[in-house]
C-alpha cells in the first residue's frame, strides 16, 4: 500500500510540473498519461494539442510520459490520469479481472511497428539462438511489449530471461553496455544505430501470432472519471479522431512530428507511412478480442475469457458525433 501510494504522489506532482498550471480561460483540464514519448502513434494527445484540435473542444491537456503500458495503467487506476495512452490491452484485462476501476475507452494500436534488435557484434542471429540466460528486454510489467515477448516464446520457442527496461533510450544504453543483451525498440528512436551498424534488428512484433489483427494497447480510463467526466471524456475522443484524421492529411502534421520527435521530416514521412498506417491507431474498434483474451489466458493473466456483460463493461468508447 505505501508503495502505491509514494506512486501516485510521484504520478500526481509529475502531472503537475510536466505542463504547469495555467490554463485557458475556461478551458477544462483532462489529465494524460502517455506510455512512451516520441512515437507517432502515441503523439496524438501532443500533436492534436500543438495544433489546436482539442482547444477546439474546449480541453486542455496536461501530459505525463511514463516509460511503458505498467505505468500508465497504474497512473489511470490510481485516479493520477484522467486517460492513459498505449496501455498494454493484455495487462488492462488483467486488472479489470482483479477488479480494479479500468475502462477501455477506445483502441490506440491494432497492430504494432516495435522491433527487438542486438548489438551488431552480437552472437544471437534468430530469436531461436536466444538461449535460457539470455536477457531480453520489454518496457514494463503489463505492457504491450510485455505481451509480445511472452508471445515470441509461445509462438517462436524464444527462451530467455524477460527483463523490464523502461523506454527505447534506456534500454538502448541497457543493450550497449552490455546489460542487457536482445532491446526493444519503436520507430523512430534506434533507425541512426541501424544505418550506422551498431544495432540490427532481431525480430518483429508483428512476428507473433499474438498483434495479427489485434488491438494490443489501448486508450483507458478509470471507472470513477467514466462516471464524473462522461462528457469531458466523450469531448476528448472527438478531438482524438480529429487529431489522427489530420496526421494523415499533407506535411504540416509531418513538420509537427518531426520537431517533437527531433527527426527530419523525411524521417517523418517513412514512419508514417512505412511503420504506422492509419488504421493501425484507429480508435473506434477493438479487434481480436477473443484472441487476446486466449493469450490473456495462456499467460495467466486472466483466469478465464471475460463474459459478454464484463466485455460490455469494460470496452465503452464514446461513439462519434
Amino acid at each position: 500500500m505505501k508503495r502505491r501510494s509514494v506512486l501516485k504522489a510521484v504520478l500526481a506532482a509529475g502531472l503537475l510540473s510536466a505542463t504547469g498550471i495555467a490554463h485557458g480561460a475556461g478551458a477544462e483540464s483532462v489529465k494524460v498519461a502517455v506510455g512512451q514519448r516520441g512515437n507517432w502513434d502515441t503523439a496524438v494527445a501532443e500533436l492534436g494539442q500543438k495544433a489546436g484540435i482539442f482547444k477546439k473542444q474546449g480541453l486542455e491537456l496536461e501530459i505525463l510520459y511514463t516509460q511503458g503500458g505498467g505505468e500508465t495503467q497504474q497512473a489511470v487506476i490510481s485516479g493520477s490520469a484522467d486517460v492513459g495512452v498505449a496501455a498494454g490491452t493484455l495487462g488492462v484485462l488483467g486488472a479489470f479481472s482483479k477488479g480494479a476501476p479500468v475502462r477501455i475507452l477506445g483502441a490506440q494500436a491494432t497492430g504494432a511497428a516495435d522491433f527487438w534488435y542486438v548489438r551488431a557484434d552480437s552472437k544471437l542471429k534468430t530469436v531461436k539462438d536466444v538461449g535460457d540466460d539470455t536477457t531480453v528486454a520489454y518496457s514494463t510489467n503489463g505492457s504491450s511489449t510485455h505481451s509480445i515477448v511472452l508471445a515470441f516464446q509461445k509462438d517462436l520457442g524464444m527462451k530467455g530471461k524477460l527483463t523490464a527496461t523502461g523506454s527505447p533510450p534506456a534500454t538502448f544504453t541497457q543493450v550497449m553496455s552490455g546489460q542487457i543483451d536482445v532491446g526493444w525498440s519503436s520507430p523512430p528512436f534506434g533507425f541512426d544505430a541501424i544505418d550506422e551498424n551498431k544495432i540490427r534488428i532481431l525480430a518483429r512484433a508483428n512476428d507473433a501470432k499474438l498483434v495479427h489483427g489485434t488491438t494490443i494497447r489501448t486508450l483507458i480510463t478509470n471507472a470513477a472519471a467514466l462516471e464524473s467526466k462522461k462528457d469531458t471524456l466523450a469531448k476528448f475522443m472527438k478531438a482524438y479522431r480529429e487529431t489522427v484524421d489530420w496526421m494523415y492529411q499533407g506535411e504540416e502534421p509531418l513538420k509537427s512530428y518531426a520537431a517533437f520527435a527531433k527527426c527530419t521530416e523525411a524521417q517523418a514521412k517513412r514512419i508514417r507511412d512505412e511503420f504506422f498506417p492509419k488504421e493501425l491507431i484507429d480508435p473506434d474498434k477493438v479487434a481480436g478480442l477473443d484472441k487476446l483474451m486466449e493469450d490473456a489466458v495462456s499467460f495467466k493473466t486472466i483466469a478465464a475469457p471475460l463474459s459478454a456483460e464484463q466485455q460490455r463493461q469494460l470496452i465503452q468508447i464514446p461513439p462519434r458525433s
